[in-house]
């Protein structure tokens, strides 16, 4: 093919088409709602990195934490719908946050287009090295021996819902703490200032295994091949207890389906790269990737259910 007749037929295509043959041709955005160090911007980076591999474009991690995630779900919903904001992000600003706020700046389903899942996971219930408990049964026997006076964080809507329904299901009256990231949160657990915490096994672990904090359960109704010898929380005698975290990949409403198509493919190539690969393995973390449409309906699902968590925890929205 001639560079003349290349060009006429490149000419002929739609805006759309041309923009989608061409992306990416500078720097991709991929807004983290969370601090670095959390576990949102640690997949956030490892997948950066697969896809500037890939396409041989930089991609800039932008990290917007604080709110619940609302500062950076509604800095993407409003960025140019030109494929080059990417909003990585959790159940946080696309399942729970509708239920715990009464107004929100942004429409978890309106104002995005889903491009694919990224990854399933659970958390870990700690406590400082130092607390006089070692099991959940044991933390729950002092919290009842001790109404409101222990305090769990959380630095995101998965973390709290987990600490919610401990309560719930334990039966126990504990105070919460709320942070805008769960390093964060983990920094003042480790310093005193708070009792316990259920953390995604990405912030988590570093800290058991250096021994500043113990584990004493995990969220999930399996073990983490993390942390082998701590039962799940359900195991340790709550029963019913089961909460996971997920994370997944969203563009603006309105970015053209060429150009979301090509997102989808690039990122679900990186959940399966090898620049990746350290961040599955050392978080725990699910490999989990699929369609726009499956996207959408596993998130209709999660809403649902999350609301039903929030609702039994007498949450009111803010």
């Amino acid at each position: 093919m001639s560079a003349a007749l290349g060009a006429l037929m490149a000419a002929a295509l739609p805006a759309s088409a041309q923009q989608a043959t061409n992306f990416p041709s500078k720097p991709i955005t991929f807004v983290v709602p969370f601090a670095a160090g959390s576990a949102t911007d640690l997949i956030a980076r490892a997948l950066g990195q697969a896809v500037s591999q890939s396409t041989g474009q930089s991609v800039i991690v932008e990290n917007k934490g604080g709110a619940s995630g609302i500062i950076a779900a509604q800095a993407a919903a409003r960025a140019p719908a030109d494929g080059y904001t990417v909003l990585i992000t959790t159940n946080t600003t696309h399942a729970a946050n509708e239920h715990l706020y009464k107004k929100l700046p942004y429409n978890p389903v309106k104002d995005f287009v889903p491009l694919t899942g990224l990854g399933k996971g659970g958390q870990v219930l700690v406590v400082n090295a130092s607390a006089p408990f070692n099991s959940v049964q044991e933390l729950l026997e002092h919290a009842k021996k001790n109404p409101g006076k222990l305090s769990f964080g959380s630095g995101s809507s998965s973390s709290r819902m987990a600490g919610e329904m401990l309560k719930q299901l334990g039966g126990v009256d504990i105070l919460h703490v709320p942070y805008k990231s769960n390093p964060l949160a983990i920094t003042d657990l480790m310093g005193g200032q708070i009792d316990l915490m259920i953390t995604d096994v990405s912030t988590g672990v570093p800290q058991i295994q250096a021994g500043k904090l113990k584990a004493l359960g995990f969220s999930t109704e399996e073990r983490s091949v993390m942390l082998p010898d701590v039962p799940t929380i359900a195991e340790a005698g709550v029963k019913g207890y089961s909460m996971g975290y997920w994370f997944a990949a969203y563009a603006p409403a309105g970015t053209p389906a060429e150009v979301t198509n090509k997102l989808s493919q690039l990122l679900g190539d990186a959940v399966e790269s090898k620049s990746a690969e350290g961040f599955y393995k050392q978080s725990g973390t699910t490999k989990w990737r699929g369609t726009s449409a499956e996207l959408a309906k596993f998130q209709a699902d999660e809403t649902q259910k999350w609301g039903k968590v929030v609702k039994a925890a007498g949450i009111q929205p803010e």
